[in-house]
């Protein structure tokens, strides 16, 4: 590889880096706020809300990943062209191949990269994230242990707490135990905890009091301890199977889910959409490589012309990745025309090739051009008679 070759590819990779990283950031921050149920209503602590949420980022980088893409390589290619490098390498008689070729690379690179993900780690963390998901919904603390608020856990046994800390600690814990008709238990402690030991879940009480006292008699009890356990076990909801949806499960079962899945029998058409789209979605980084070097692959003569194929480069790959959502779409309703997903990006790569090959401006692109030309000319006359107009009347 020659010098500009790695000196593209470099400078390429960088600005990818750079800008998936801001993107990813931005659109998992808005993401994890919807999230934040975890912490407040749910009960759980920060570090199960940044797993389960960090579980999500594979899908986001999926999505994401191609926009950074197109902007990366913008940012790189007209930089070489302010900077005069398209000209120089273009006057040095060096083949149209040399810049080419780690475009190409490097959406070959970010192909691959996509396919890993859409194929397989994007699923993964999914399902994983289902899981999380559903042990939070059939969790204690998550369901039961509200903080300020007294819980009929079931009849005859109330809990309140004061507080409860970011790393589990209960604070200011009591428990009202009338399940026995003789006999009525109340229970205090200045922290707690709830832990899972031997397939039990125990409440473990530290520093408080346990008052005993008789049904129907004013004599009471008071026994003090350090550390007690009440077994929680029998109050534990049943955790349920989570139901895997289709982005959510490995790419090879979407063909050959299991008979008896209740959600397959009922969804199939999603599992085949989801399996073709998880498959083209490595096509569309190299129809954006193809289509950013067809507008800014080559040195330009004036500004205007660098602007207008900053312009046509950015519609035309906004509009290629619109078609692909809008061709997701048209197939979820019938699932026969799944080529159709396959066909938005090589088509735009083939046209893409075919404008390379011949140099030739796509029509629209020619004629939007010369409208926003004509556009700007007429208003440098208007200012320029503003100004005239002003200097005379200042003379």
């Amino acid at each position: 590889m020659k010098t500009i070759e790695r000196y593209i590819l470099r400078r390429t990779l960088g600005s990818f880096l750079v800008t998936l990283i801001a993107m990813t950031g931005v659109v998992w921050s808005t993401q994890a706020l919807r999230q934040l149920d975890l912490v407040t209503s749910k009960g759980q602590t920060l570090l199960q809300f940044f797993y389960i949420t960090m579980l999500g980022l594979p899908f986001l980088v999926v999505i994401v990943a191609p926009f950074a893409m197109i902007i990366a390589m913008i940012i790189v290619l007209n930089g070489m062209a302010r900077d005069s490098e398209l000209i120089v390498i273009n006057a040095s008689g060096a083949s149209r191949s040399l810049v080419l070729r780690p475009i190409m690379l490097f959406s070959l690179l970010i192909a691959l990269l996509l396919g890993f993900f859409s194929t397989y780690l994007a699923p993964t963390s999914r399902a994983l994230m289902r899981d999380e998901i559903t042990k939070v919904r059939v969790d204690l603390v998550a369901n039961i242990v509200k903080p300020g608020r007294f819980i009929e856990i079931e009849d005859g046994l109330t809990f309140h707490i004061r507080n409860r800390s970011g790393d589990g600690i209960l604070e200011g814990l009591l428990l009202s135990d009338e399940r026995e008709q003789e006999t009525g238990f109340t229970y205090t402690a200045e922290r707690g905890r709830i832990i899972e030991a031997a397939d039990k879940t125990i409440l473990v009480m530290l520093d408080g009091t346990i008052q005993r006292r008789p049904q129907g008699s004013s004599d009471i009890s008071i026994v003090s301890f350090e550390s007690y356990g009440f077994d929680l076990s029998s109050m534990i909801p049943e955790a349920r199977e989570p139901t895997y949806k289709a982005s959510d499960r490995p790419t090879l079962e979407l063909l050959n889910a299991d008979p008896d899945d209740t959600y397959a029998q009922r969804h199939w058409n999603r599992l085949i959409v989801e399996f073709h789209d998880r498959v083209s979605q490595p096509l569309y980084p190299l129809a954006f490589g193809l289509i950013l070097y067809a507008f800014l692959g080559s040195a330009k003569t004036t500004r205007q012309n660098q602007s207008m194929s900053l312009l046509g480069a950015f519609v035309s790959c906004f509009a290629v990745r619109t078609l692909g959502f809008g061709g997701t779409m048209i197939v979820n309703s019938q699932v026969s025309l799944f080529p159709i997903l396959y066909a938005i990006p090589v088509i735009a790569g083939l046209l893409a090739v075919w404008s390379i090959v011949f140099g030739r401006t796509p029509a629209w692109l020619s004629e939007l051009s010369f409208k926003l030309e004509t556009l700007m000319e007429r208003m440098r006359t208007k200012r320029l008679g503003r100004r005239k107009a002003e200097s005379g009347e200042s003379a």
